[in-house]
């Protein structure tokens, strides 16, 4: 099972920028204003409140402080700070609480950094610029222990993704798993659901992502066609990072898991790039991701594919279901990490789950038995995976309980 490491880092935070160069403080500012972060500007290094002493004696880590300005997220601003004339502090005890240590990331303008010289290392401190051709900026990097000379313009999307990860709170991502059908009518579709209603009510926090738009709708099988939220088509001309918090708000909530489906008209054409954005967005929420894959890969299902930790490929126990998944499974591999066989249904004699996984080259997942009463109960609104005891609730659980427990480093 896939094994995932790292550690949460908070979200909300503001971020520190130092800087005195107008025209790189404009460019930050809407930088900012693009992650959704108001941050806290100074000329100099601000004196942590309780960490260098004081924080209204003077000296070279004097907090400044001053007025605050709009935002484009409509919130305080970003809190633009000046000296006064007597370096005392006007309101630094109550605003200006973002130290140099307790931010949680500060970008140091190229014209600040002989003044940030002498500060405490620390991590998050990036060095940002727009002389190209400086060689001494190397230099003043290490002098500050910048992790990163960031250049702008050609910079600008790693700035933006660093400073959203601030705001959303950077953690370990989400365990995406893919579903795909070794063949037609093979109920992959409904092994997606049921793995998301059984991780959503392990208490995972779930997100459920309809990646075919051919087929009958994740909303459906989950009893929520009406539900109010965004579908795919409102998603079509994403560019550059969705916001994770946003995406998972703006979906439809079903069964304590959010879908992302199609609507029922025309077919929408999602570009690659937005795919990989949203899907992005999604596992940087953490907890679990699902998504149905059509067993056509383009482009865009490429691009799913390769943010995927591990692909679930379901295949009836038949031959000529075997066939048909090889060749699913050779396009699927080309980009995906991990392959593994979902065999559903029994065998025929000759034929048992371990022999069907060898043929495909791939790793037994598990089996999966055909489910009676499951449609009848589906359209009657129960989705697939609803009833504890069934063996695909057993299957879906099981599965969960492997995985999870791998990806956290635990032995499965």
């Amino acid at each position: 099972m896939p094994n995932r490491t790292g550690g949460a880092v908070p979200g909300g935070g503001r971020p520190l920028i130092i800087t005195e160069d107008p025209v790189l403080l404009d460019d930050l500012l809407r930088l900012c204003a693009a992650a959704g972060a108001e941050p806290h500007v100074h000329h100099t290094v601000p004196e942590q409140i309780g960490a260098f002493g004081d924080a209204g004696a003077s000296g070279p880590g004097k907090l400044l402080s001053g007025a605050s300005g709009p935002s484009a997220g409509g919130g305080e601003g970003p809190t633009r700070v000046n000296s006064t004339p007597d370096g005392g502090e006007a309101d630094g005890r109550s605003r200006g609480r973002t130290g140099w240590e307790s931010a949680p990331l500060v970008l140091v303008g190229d014209d600040a950094a002989r003044r940030v010289r002498g500060a405490p290392r620390r991590d998050g401190v990036f060095l940002v610029g727009r002389d190209l051709d400086d060689p001494g900026v190397w230099q003043r990097a290490v002098e500050i222990g910048a992790e990163e000379v960031l250049r702008l313009p050609d910079a600008e999307s790693r700035l933006v993704d660093r400073i959203a990860d601030v705001v959303e709170g950077a953690g370990r991502p989400a365990l995406a798993v893919g579903v795909i059908g070794g063949s037609g009518g093979a109920g992959a579709s409904t092994l997606a659901c049921a793995l998301a209603v059984r991780a959503a009510r392990a208490g995972e926090r779930t997100i459920l992502i309809d990646g075919d738009p051919l087929g009958g709708g994740m909303d459906v099988l989950l009893g929520g066609e009406g539900a109010e939220g965004l579908r795919w088509p409102d998603f079509a001309g994403s560019r550059g990072r969705v916001g994770a918090g946003a995406l998972e708000e703006s979906l439809p909530e079903l069964h304590a898991l959010r879908v992302l489906s199609w609507d029922r008209g025309d077919r929408v054409v999602v570009p690659p790039a937005a795919m990989r954005s949203v899907v992005a967005a999604a596992r940087r929420r953490g907890g679990v991701v699902v998504v149905d894959l059509p067993r056509r890969v383009d482009e865009a299902v490429a691009e799913v594919l390769a943010q995927l930790d591990l692909v679930l490929m379901v295949v009836p126990g038949e031959l000529r279901a075997v066939a048909a998944a090889g060749r699913v499974a050779a396009g699927v591999r080309m980009v995906a990490r991990d392959v593994r066989v979902v065999v559903r249904g029994r065998c025929p004699d000759g034929l048992d789950a371990e022999a069907v996984a060898d043929l495909l080259g791939a790793p037994l997942a598990g089996v999966v038995p055909v489910e009676v009463g499951l449609p009848g109960r589906v359209a009657e609104g129960e989705p697939p995976g609803a009833r504890g005891r069934s063996a695909l609730a057993r299957f879906c659980d099981g599965f969960w309980q492997r995985a999870l427990g791998s990806a956290q480093g635990v032995p499965a």
